[in-house]
């Protein structure tokens, strides 16, 4: 009760700091970007395969029965292109495999949903993609931004958006952490005075809010994720919305005002929606263009990758 109060308070009132011990962790990156595409030229035919197939990204889902047909439109498109993908939901649903988290908190699944990913598949992947049913992820997209990142340190990256003097990763544009953070994180699951369940908190404060007080105590900070030329990748809104915006405030720019063309999520997103983005991005081309990347990534062994 009282570390819940206390995690509560930082948050809210934004002027605590926590550290390791009494010393402040020295966060040495704050805004990432995504490798420049001169560089990967540079790297031989050879490394460019071995890299292909050491990015390992496991994606979590969380969803309620309500998600139904969200559920079933994500599974039906992008999580195709996960190396392994579950989803974990807030009860038992038969009408699609899943992972029963039996609480609807969505604070205690994500938790839950972390520690089972964790134990169960450390030593497999590399890195670990949380997302919400309303989000499009395109993974590859994902991958080539990880390319230069050593999973093996602590990240935690995404949309950051700053509430008082907590800076944290927003869920609507889904969450990655390296298999360090999720260490990190599974050795502070277990003690209620730094990672807290919410259930005797008086202030009710979101599950992206709380994950990122935990990750602080174990000197995680949160990433915000940007490509080469400081765009945002990680999007907490669709592309149709996106691009409504870039024409009322940038009308003469809407293409470079809107978005990345390396994003990674767009968040907000139908069912329809989420199978016109899969047209969009895996399936339509242009016939005579040539794309001619210097990196593919493979799909996993026995995927019904499109």
């Amino acid at each position: 009760m009282l570390g819940s109060i206390f995690c509560a308070l930082i948050t809210m009132l934004g002027h605590i700091r926590i550290g390791h011990g009494n010393r402040m962790h020295h966060h040495e990156h704050h805004h990432l970007q995504a490798p420049n595409k001169e560089d990967i030229l540079k790297i031989s035919e050879d490394e460019r395969m071995e890299l292909s197939k050491s990015f390992r990204v496991y994606c979590i889902i969380l969803v309620k029965p309500k998600d139904v047909s969200l559920w079933a439109a994500v599974k039906e498109t992008w999580t195709k292109h996960c190396d392994k993908a579950e989803f974990f939901s807030s009860e038992n649903v038969k009408v699609f495999e899943s992972i029963n988290m039996d609480t609807n908190d969505m604070w205690l699944m994500m938790r839950k949903a972390y520690k089972y990913a964790f134990d169960k598949y450390r030593d497999q992947y590399n890195w670990f993609f949380l997302a919400r049913p309303t989000t499009f992820a395109i993974i590859e997209n994902l991958k080539y931004f990880l390319l230069k990142k050593d999973p093996s340190q602590p990240f935690y990256l995404g949309h950051t958006i700053k509430s008082g003097d907590l800076e944290y990763v927003g869920m609507e544009g889904g969450i990655v952490l390296s298999v360090e953070s999720m260490k990190r994180l599974n050795s502070l699951l277990n003690i209620p005075e730094k990672c807290p369940e919410q259930g005797g908190m008086i202030w009710k404060i979101s599950e992206d809010k709380q994950l990122a007080v935990c990750l602080k105590y174990a000197g995680v900070f949160a990433e915000n994720a940007e490509d080469a030329d400081g765009k945002d990748v990680f999007n907490t809104k669709s592309v149709g919305l996106s691009i409504k915006e870039a024409m009322t405030y940038h009308p003469n720019q809407v293409v470079e005002g809107c978005c990345s063309d390396m994003a990674v999520t767009f968040n907000g997103l139908t069912p329809n929606q989420m199978h016109v983005m899969m047209y969009g991005v895996y399936r339509l081309r242009a016939f005579g263009h040539i794309f001619n990347d210097a990196l593919v990534f493979l799909p996993p062994n026995g995927s019904d990758n499109d």
